[in-house]
């Protein structure tokens, strides 16, 4: 079911983090402007929960002052994002309300879907890179699982080639962390 918003003139922060929830879709804001997507798929939420329980686990036993989130509402220069996870600085996580500030974000991750991939692909890298999070990771899943990493360089992500599933992704910050692709979707 699609909400239907009257309002006229572009959207602030402010009156997006007002709307009531909204389970079906998620709201964005880019430039004044909505940006909805439809909610998450058992497959994309399956990755975005593997994928939050193995950065979890790893951020413990580096002893790493984060918190990871799934879905949080993180304020950039242009507005406001809805990534599927992000490594936020945990002493910022504390004091947070119903929205983090994109300079208290380590590291975002997006979990492309027909839906999202040229969203994920083109505008949120662009717009994360601007609003200077340091990591961005994609992870698509058709046709088979593999994971492209990111890291800020300007105003733009540096991408490394992409990690298939059988392959090993590894990462030494914000803290360091090693999976296959793969384990996003099998067991």
């Amino acid at each position: 079911m699609s909400v239907a918003y009257h309002h006229a003139g572009p959207w602030t922060v402010e009156e997006v983090l007002a709307l009531p929830e909204d389970t079906t879709e998620r709201t964005e804001l880019v430039g004044g402007q909505l940006m909805m997507s439809p909610a998450p798929t058992l497959a994309h939420q399956r990755a975005s929960h593997r994928l939050h329980a193995l950065l979890e686990r790893a951020a413990e036993e580096s002893d790493a002052d984060v918190e990871v989130f799934q879905a949080i509402n993180v304020i950039v220069p242009d507005g406001l994002l809805i990534p599927d996870l992000a490594i936020v600085d945990a002493t910022a996580a504390r004091e947070a309300g119903v929205a983090i500030h994109a300079h208290d974000v380590l590291a975002v991750a997006e979990i492309a879907s027909p839906a999202t991939r040229l969203t994920d692909r083109k505008l949120k890298p662009a717009l994360y890179a601007t609003a200077s999070i340091e990591h961005y990771w994609r992870i698509d899943l058709d046709p088979a699982p593999r994971v492209t990493i990111g890291r800020r360089r300007a105003e733009a992500y540096e991408e490394q080639p992409p990690v298939l599933a059988g392959g090993g992704v590894r990462l030494d910050e914000p803290f360091r962390v090693e999976f296959d692709p793969a384990s996003l979707t099998i067991r």
